[in-house]
């Protein structure tokens, strides 16, 4: 039984060197396209139907709390920037 354990750690180890991943993340679904929509909706706080107005404003309610000067990392600016551009990408094309 130990040996199986052993086994099944030195090849979950070389598993994480030669490829980069550990054997159990490549069981989890890649993340869709909707799904980063639901997130980037989450994150900002706006409904499915919000205008582009909307989307900003929440952004910049956002970024008042994130932002490095007010305590917050650039990791979080990036994420809020990133879930902004998604939402307003999805927006339909106006002319």
């Amino acid at each position: 039984m130990s040996r199986i354990v052993l086994y099944l750690v030195l090849a979950s180890l070389a598993c994480k060197l030669i490829l980069g991943k550990w054997p159990w993340d490549y069981l989890r679904p890649t993340p869709t396209r909707q799904q980063a929509v639901f997130r980037a909706r989450k994150l900002l706080g706006v409904e499915a139907g919000a205008s582009r107005q909307d989307i900003i404003e929440a952004h910049r309610r956002l970024l008042v709390l994130v932002h490095p000067d007010k305590g917050g990392t650039n990791g979080q600016v990036h994420e809020a920037n990133s879930a902004r551009d998604l939402l307003l990408d999805e927006l339909p094309y106006e002319s």
